[in-house]
């Protein structure tokens, strides 16, 4: 076992030739034609646009695609000469969605989990553990509940789990996504110690280039037709190929900022709170004050992670009580219906405030992307001849029109939450509630995503955004409200 401990510690190697994979019942490829070689140690900033494969390809290297049910494979993928299912435990990997990884109900037994599962000697997985907890900077109990914790925490301990395992290569997908500027720093430093101590191989998954740009010493960027548009050393990337990595909608380092955009008018107040207070079932209690929602603005809930920000947006959609303190729909929102948005029908509530949640898949119900486009407005009692054109144009206008008839389930991190948009504004709600709506975008449908919700916001729709990307922050000319746990909210927008 001591053996295979050191084993594990080694970094590893990948090989690819000719690379390719396709979802079930999907016509396109979700990546093909790859040829690439990792050499033992090197570390990796892995681009591309949205939906070009970048999970997909990490998904491989760890070994869990699946099989002949799940998909179609060509080409050879190897990790150290070996079929990566074959060996498993040698690559790590951290998905967009640290709640899949999340199997146990207390903090240290779910870091343990991975090491138990990989044979590591006893003696040695609880001081892994506390070593992977400090190294993330998850200051909680071992015994801590598991679902008590914020997205961002989450996102933390899935890192830790994987960093306990001491794998060969490190395969991060979107790992700082959900994460507040600190906690940004914190984990990429956490993931600069482990492979210092480690030497393990890095291949990282990020829009945020700038932060990795200093831990990296290599770029590979993915081509949505296939292949690979460009690789080598950051610098010689960025400067030689940055008119095709812009129209390929990557982000660029130190990039230009989007203009401002103003709002054309402040409007009546549409949802008002007095002396709030709003908690989730066994979750703390986050004091919120006052607090008032217009048409025609945009409203920023920010803050760091575990400060409420996800749970307030729940109570202001309309879907959390609120514990103490009155939360009031005027009556021009509420048209006829009672004061308190959480007593409404959902079929009422979907016409009115539209919800996007932080985990986009908490909100697919459907078998294809069409259908779950069409599932708010039927609960509306909307006639489906008049939805059709809106679904068509809400398709085409976030890149999702040559996937309609997808699984929900099998589209990329960033396609996934442009479909959570999609479906809550497609009944036309006067008020929008959006948890981290940019998540996993690149800069093309970025720009196309915040164009939208801007123009919803200049026809009169309310938007509240929790979020940590003070871009769209300051692109939608957001009114801020910073959340700070234990600390009251308090004032009228």
């Amino acid at each position: 076992m001591t053996g295979r401990t050191r084993f594990q510690q080694r970094p590893a190697g990948i090989h690819a030739a000719g690379w390719g994979w396709r979802h079930a019942g999907r016509a396109a490829w979700a990546v093909r034609g790859l040829d690439l070689d990792v050499q033992p140690g090197e570390r990796i900033l892995l681009l591309g646009g949205s939906g070009s494969g970048k999970s997909t390809l990490l998904g491989g290297i760890a070994g869990v695609l699946g099989g002949d049910d799940d998909g179609e494979s060509e080409g050879r993928l190897l990790l150290d000469g070996e079929a990566p299912s074959a060996v498993r435990g040698r690559a790590g990997l951290v998905l967009q969605d640290p709640e899949t990884q999340t199997v146990l109900a207390r903090v240290g037994d779910d870091v343990a989990f991975a090491c138990e599962n990989i044979g590591v000697p006893r003696e040695q997985i609880w001081p892994r553990v506390r070593a992977a907890l400090d190294a993330v900077r998850l200051d909680v109990d071992l015994s801590h509940a598991t679902s008590a914790l914020s997205g961002g925490q989450k996102q933390r301990l899935a890192l830790a789990g994987i960093l306990a395992m001491q794998p060969g290569v490190l395969l991060l997908d979107e790992p700082t996504a959900n994460l507040d500027p600190d906690g940004v720093v914190e984990v990429r430093d956490a993931v600069a110690s482990a492979l210092e101590a480690t030497g393990a191989t890095l291949i990282v998954v990020e829009h945020r280039v700038d932060v990795w740009l200093e831990l990296v010493d290599r770029v590979v960027v993915l081509d949505g037709a296939g292949g690979v548009l460009a690789d080598g050393a950051p610098d010689r990337v960025f400067d030689d190929s940055a008119r095709e990595l812009r129209a390929a909608g990557v982000w660029l380092p130190h990039r230009s900022a989007p203009a401002r955009r103003e709002p054309t008018a402040q409007g009546a107040a549409l949802l008002s709170g007095e002396g709030l207070t709003v908690a989730r079932p066994r979750g703390p209690r986050i004091p919120v004050g006052d607090i008032t929602v217009r048409a025609g603005t945009a409203l920023a809930l920010t803050g760091v992670n575990g400060a409420g920000k996800s749970t307030l947006a729940l109570a202001l959609g309309g879907l959390l009580p609120p514990v103490s303190g009155t939360l009031t729909a005027s009556e021009e929102l509420r048209a006829g219906l009672g004061a308190s948005p959480f007593a409404w029908r959902s079929s009422a509530l979907v016409s009115r405030i539209g919800s996007v949640f932080q985990n986009p898949e908490h909100q697919f119900v459907a078998a294809t992307v069409r259908d779950e486009l069409a599932v708010g407005p039927r609960a509306a009692g909307i006639r489906r001849r008049q939805t059709d054109a809106v679904i068509d144009d809400v398709l085409a206008r976030l890149r999702l029109d040559s996937l309609a008839r997808a699984n929900p389930f099998t589209l990329s991190g960033g396609q996934k939450r442009r479909l959570s948009v999609a479906t809550a504004i497609v009944t036309a709600p006067r008020m929008l509630v959006l948890d981290e709506p940019t998540f996993g975008q690149d800069a093309v449908t970025w720009g196309e995503l915040v164009g939208l919700l801007a123009e919803l916001r200049d026809g009169g729709s309310a938007l509240v955004c929790a979020t940590h990307d003070e871009e769209l922050v300051r692109v939608l000319a957001a009114q801020r409200r910073e959340l700070t746990a234990g600390a009251p909210l308090v004032g009228a927008a």
